[in-house]
């Protein structure tokens, strides 16, 4: 995806810079779309822009990006319920990073995929329930290439606020760095659905948080594993919300 920067966060260097913008062709990444779903990805990427011009923006950096990118893959994660406002905080915050998200290999994902697409992000299609080894190895070679990836960890259909494995493994087979982000607004509409969407309401305070970079040890028993993964997910949740 091309991931998430305010101006005071430095751009990558040159030589850096020219690598992330040649985007790799890969049989992972985003298939030719419906024009259904392209119509659709045009309609959401189009609100989703209007509402992220009225926010009142704030960053709370505690993962020190402004002072310095780091010159390696990040695996961004943040809860599915909270993905309506990324497009636009990678444009603000981080737009000098390169890189995949992963979406689901349904229907639904394809029009998530299209609306990423809008926002010029590339998409790596699978999830825990379909496609997921496809989706783990095309994510390990972005990664290995050196771009970011983002993953929804209690995505596509939860738990909520459960932080599936699969990212801790991923961050333990690369050795890239886990960045933890956090969205929190004020005032919100919540829908019906199993996670229950967050859309922030319009000309409401939008905090965007980036907590500091976790990485994961190559070699960890059934046990530490299971600690990392606790640990992670605690700081996606750090009051334990349920709604």
């Amino acid at each position: 995806m091309r991931i998430l920067a305010q101006t005071s966060i430095p751009s990558l260097n040159p030589s850096k810079s020219d690598r992330l913008l040649a985007m790799p062709e890969k049989q992972n990444t985003i298939k030719p779309l419906s024009l259904r779903a392209r119509f659709i990805g045009w309609a959401a990427a189009t609100l989703i822009r209007f509402c992220c011009f009225t926010y009142r923006w704030e960053l709370v950096d505690l993962a020190g990006l402004g002072r310095g990118l780091p010159d390696r893959s990040l695996i961004w994660t943040f809860w599915h319920n909270r993905v309506f406002v990324l497009p636009c905080a990678y444009k603000r915050y981080l737009k000098s990073r390169s890189g995949a998200v992963l979406t689901s290999a349904s229907k639904d994902g394809e029009m998530i995929a299209a609306t990423m697409a809008a926002f010029g992000v590339d998409s790596v299609r699978g999830s825990s329930s379909r496609r997921g080894a496809s989706a783990l190895l095309g994510l390990t070679d972005w990664i290995k290439q050196g771009y970011d990836v983002a993953i929804t960890p209690d995505g596509p259909r939860g738990p909520r606020y459960k932080l599936a494995p699969g990212i801790v493994k991923l961050a333990q087979v690369t050795q890239a760095a886990i960045l933890p982000i956090r969205i929190e607004a004020a005032s919100v509409w919540r829908f019906d659905s199993w996670d229950h969407f967050q859309v922030p309401k319009p000309f409401t305070r939008v905090r965007v948080v980036f907590e500091p970079l976790q990485t994961v040890q190559a070699e960890l028993d059934e046990t530490a594993f299971e600690k990392e993964r606790l640990r992670i997910e605690s700081m996606l949740n750090p009051n334990d919300e349920t709604d």
